[in-house]
């Protein structure tokens, strides 16, 4: 984050205003991540996992209960596993209009692409995005078969 400041303060006067303020600090955003991901894996680091913070979360006088609490957790937690799968661009066009709400033109702006790309980028992301959801509920069926028979075959023997 601090390497996005240093970013924004060094180049803030050559803000011209072409485009909102937000979809630029996103493109700084976006290549200072790129530029991190690039270092650590020139030099192989091996990170241990970091659950992602919950920004959203509201106070827990707001959560109706633990189960829920864990639910919205592991929700999170596997958006985060889809997205770390997808392609790059896939990803980042994704979370600007997806998430961050964005318009498709200023997602365009901030990713440095033309709005023809952007749309078709976009169409292939939420195709990729589903096939994954849609894997991974055949995945967790195909697991809850699995143990429904081995848990029968157990009490049987």
């Amino acid at each position: 984050m601090q390497d996005v400041f240093l970013v924004v303060h060094r180049r803030l006067a050559e803000f011209q205003g072409r485009s909102q303020m937000r979809t630029w600090l996103f493109g700084i955003v976006l290549r200072v991540a790129q530029s991190h991901r690039r270092t650590v894996r020139r030099r192989q680091a091996h990170l241990v996992a970091v659950h992602p913070v919950e920004l959203d979360a509201g106070s827990p006088a707001d959560q109706e209960g633990p189960g829920e609490l864990i639910a919205q957790r592991q929700a999170g937690a596997l958006l985060h596993q889809l997205l770390d799968e997808m392609d790059p661009d896939k990803r980042a066009i994704l979370v600007l209009i997806e998430l961050e709400q964005m318009t498709v033109g200023e997602a365009a702006d901030a990713l440095g692409i033309n709005v023809n790309t952007a749309y078709s980028r976009l169409r292939a992301a939420r195709a990729a995005f589903e096939a994954a959801v849609a894997e991974r509920v055949r995945d967790d069926a195909r697991n809850d078969a699995h143990l429904r028979l081995t848990s029968g075959l157990g009490k049987n023997s």
